[in-house]
């Protein structure tokens, strides 16, 4: 198998093509957690996988808390099924933790203080209550705690990581907090090899084939704690060799490769990007070798032709339309731009607007 193949079997791993998922829910539950850290960018994410999902059905999934997005996996936020985050918090918060003691420690916020932090913002979200950040840096000040910027972020990832807190609905544009012992039922949680299995069935059945160092990078777990992981789930997973590498992936009939072309607008930080740290066949390597991090297009949201990057776009939102602003590293023939028009104009149903292009 070459690297592009790699693309087409992850692009029906997700299904970015092929039958899509029967919800948003579906989604999150089977890629496990969608890095969330552009709230806005994550659920086009979702909806990208789930046919007529909207802007608005997924603020009413994340209000109603069949979405939950909180701090998990790595030291950012990520939508979880409510089912998921108890077990899920357990084995990946102790290196989400480790990996934040600098950030702690340079806001003086030592064990002292952020039980005591954990305990005020606990005491303030008790009796169904739904606070935003500046409501909980209140409480937080009338309980002695000074909070400003980062400190109070930091002592809000710590009451997460902890299992205290997760998202509540929202206030109109701002999110808001609530008690998870409040906003998911209790109930039993896979826990020790049990938890590390289950996850990594999910990281190789939502997003292989991969490498253990991929879902290391994904989960914040080490690698040795991912070839632990696989070796319990024994045939569950298979090997396939690409150039002289083996990838895990879910046993399954090898699909054939989506018609071409094939186009996304794919957000910032989606899942076929974000949840590898080996990007083979990702880009055209005559093209990879000329970008570098200052590449405007490609920090942006992310063009995929046939399952490879070549170029990024930004959206500016109108009253009564999107306005979307593609730039390519390569020039792309009359069907993708055909392809990529489709695209857009799902993007505006997406929206509930009207979406044009302003070719750059």
């Amino acid at each position: 198998m070459s690297p592009l193949d790699l693309g087409t079997l992850r692009l029906h791993a997700q299904r970015l093509v092929g039958a899509p998922f029967a919800s948003p829910t579906d989604v999150v539950d089977s890629l496990g957690a969608v890095q969330a850290q552009d709230y806005y960018g994550a659920k086009w994410a979702l909806a990208q996988r789930t046919p007529g999902a909207t802007d608005t059905d997924l603020d009413r999934l994340c209000d109603a808390g069949a979405i939950l997005r909180t701090h998990i996996l790595r030291p950012t936020w990520h939508f979880v099924r409510p089912a998921d985050i108890r077990w899920m918090l357990l084995l990946t918060s102790p290196r989400v933790h480790a990996f934040n003691a600098y950030s702690y420690r340079r806001e003086e916020l030592d064990a002292d203080t952020l039980r005591l932090t954990d305990a005020l913002i606990a005491g303030a979200l008790e009796g169904g209550k739904h606070l935003t950040r500046d409501d909980l840096r209140a409480a937080l000040a009338a309980g002695g705690i000074d909070a400003p910027g980062q400190r109070l972020g930091h002592a809000l990832i710590h009451a997460e990581l902890n299992g205290l807190i997760c998202s509540g609905p929202r206030r109109g544009k701002q999110s808001t907090h609530a008690l998870l012992e409040e906003r998911v039922p209790p109930a039993p949680v896979p826990t020790g090899d049990e938890a590390l299995a289950l996850l990594t069935r999910r990281y190789f059945e939502g997003h292989g084939p991969a490498v253990p160092r991929d879902m290391a990078w994904w989960s914040g777990l080490t690698q040795r704690d991912v070839k632990r992981g696989i070796d319990m789930l024994g045939p569950e997973l298979e090997q396939v060799d690409v150039d002289g590498t083996p990838y895990w992936w879910a046993p399954r009939d090898v699909p054939a490769a989506p018609p071409s072309p094939t186009v996304r607008l794919l957000p910032n930080y989606d899942e076929y990007f974000i949840a590898f740290k080996d990007h083979r066949g990702l880009f055209d390597p005559a093209v990879s070798a000329t970008l570098t991090r200052e590449d405007d297009g490609l920090f942006a949201h992310f063009i995929l032709l046939d399952g490879q990057i070549v170029g990024g776009w930004r959206r500016t939102i109108e009253r009564r339309r999107v306005v979307l602003k593609p730039t390519f590293f390569t020039p792309l023939n009359d069907a993708a731009l055909a392809a990529l028009r489709v695209q857009a104009t799902r993007f505006g149903r997406f929206l509930g607007l009207e979406c044009e292009i302003e070719w750059w």
